[in-house]
Parts: C-alpha cells; structure tokens; sequence
C-alpha cells in the first residue's frame, strides 16, 4: 500500500512504509503548511522546477536527513553549492532506488531561482512505488504530449490546477483525458489569492470523466 500525504501547495510525502519520497518541500513561508520544515523526514527529495514555492526547504531538509535532491542538473548543481546531497539528470533520465523509479518528463513552465539563477527545464515525473503508478505534473501548462503518459498505465495524477501560473481546471480536466489516470489529486491552488479554485469541484468534474479523486486539505492522505 502507498501513502501520499498532501503538505499544502504542491509538497508531497509518499511512502510505501519504507522509502519516504518528499516532492517539492515549500513549507517555510507557506501559509497552507501542514508541517513545519523540521518535522519532515525523507530519504529522496525530488524537485520539479527551481521556483521559490518548490525549491522551498530543500536544502535545510537534505542536509538535516541526508536524503540527496533528485532533480535536473541546474538545480542539484545550485543545492550542492548550498551543501545539499543530489543527483543531477535530465529530460527522460530514469532514477531507481530500492523499491521503485522515477522518470523525466517536460513540463511547460519556466524555472529560476528567487536570486534570479537558471533553473534548467522544468520537469514532471512518473513515479513508481509499492507497484503504484503517480504522474506529478509540476507546474506546467496543457500539452498534447501529456497523451504519451496513458501508456504508463497512471494510478493517481497529480496535476496543478491553480491557473494563472500554471493549469487551471478546465485544461487539467482535458490532462486526464489524455493521461487516463484512475484517480487525480488536485494541488498548487488556494495558497495564495492569484490561485484560488474549488478543489473538490474539480474532482467532482473529473468523476464525470470516470476518474476518481479526493481534494485533500494540507495534512490529509490517501492510500493507493
């Protein structure tokens, strides 16, 4: 079984009971926080893009639990400056650790650091973990290429649908409809007022496309 517990904003901690996988740890400063950056413990970090609201506490977090930052080459290269373990890869790099993989995949979006710093390319992943399947977006926009991840047989999409920055929830309703994902969680909205939404009438919309879901608050779970 895996657990996914939703942080607030777009921060993930997934578990199979083993392997703790944090997702883009913006805790400090982040007024939707389930957890303070001290609380959370790890053994990958896996970064999406280089922006403030993602990068978060990255750094303070892997040099706290040694777990290294997984993520695109720009990025691992600026944390372990900053003296963080990482592994720096690329579009389409796979990543495997004892009892699972991650997988490269685009995401339309920009990515700098808050000084101003290249990011690299954004990026979202599959993730695969306790034979579970997630797809984490990322920030990024609709695109048709999105139509490639049915293959991967998703059992839980987790896509923006905050607008403004990133998707909103119509274009993450046609997301599904690409990626055919069984379930969807609905992240990167309501923590700020740019990127307010109705996260369980999304949900709602996508029980519609026969996709089932759950609009978490910061500290809830599901299991997979």
């Amino acid at each position: 079984m895996l657990e996914v517990r939703y942080l607030g904003h777009s921060a993930l901690l997934i578990t199979d009971g083993t392997t703790r996988v944090l997702v883009d740890p913006f805790l400090t400063g982040n007024p939707k926080a389930a957890l303070a950056a001290d609380q959370v413990e790890a053994d990958l970090i896996v970064l999406t893009h280089a922006h403030g609201d993602h990068y978060g506490d990255s750094v303070a977090i892997s040099q706290r639990t040694g777990a290294p930052i997984i993520s695109n080459y720009e990025i691992v290269s600026y944390a372990e400056r900053q003296g963080a373990k990482g592994v720096g890869m690329n579009l389409g790099g796979t990543y495997r650790f004892s009892g699972g993989w991650l997988k490269w995949f685009p995401a339309w979006h920009s990515s700098s650091f808050p000084d101003g710093t290249y990011g690299g390319l954004a990026q979202g992943c599959v993730l695969e973990l306790a034979g579970k399947r997630l797809y984490i977006a990322g920030d990024t926009a609709l695109f048709s290429d999105m139509s490639l991840l049915a293959s991967y047989a998703i059992d839980l999409a987790v896509l923006p649908i905050g607008d403004h920055f990133t998707m909103g929830p119509d274009d993450a309703l046609k997301a599904l409809e690409l990626i055919r994902a069984k379930q969807v969680l609905p992240v990167h909205y309501n923590t700020f007022p740019p990127i307010a939404q109705d996260g369980a009438a999304f949900v709602r919309r996508a029980g519609l496309l026969g996709i089932g879901g759950e609009a978490l608050e910061p500290g809830g779970q599901l299991r997979l």
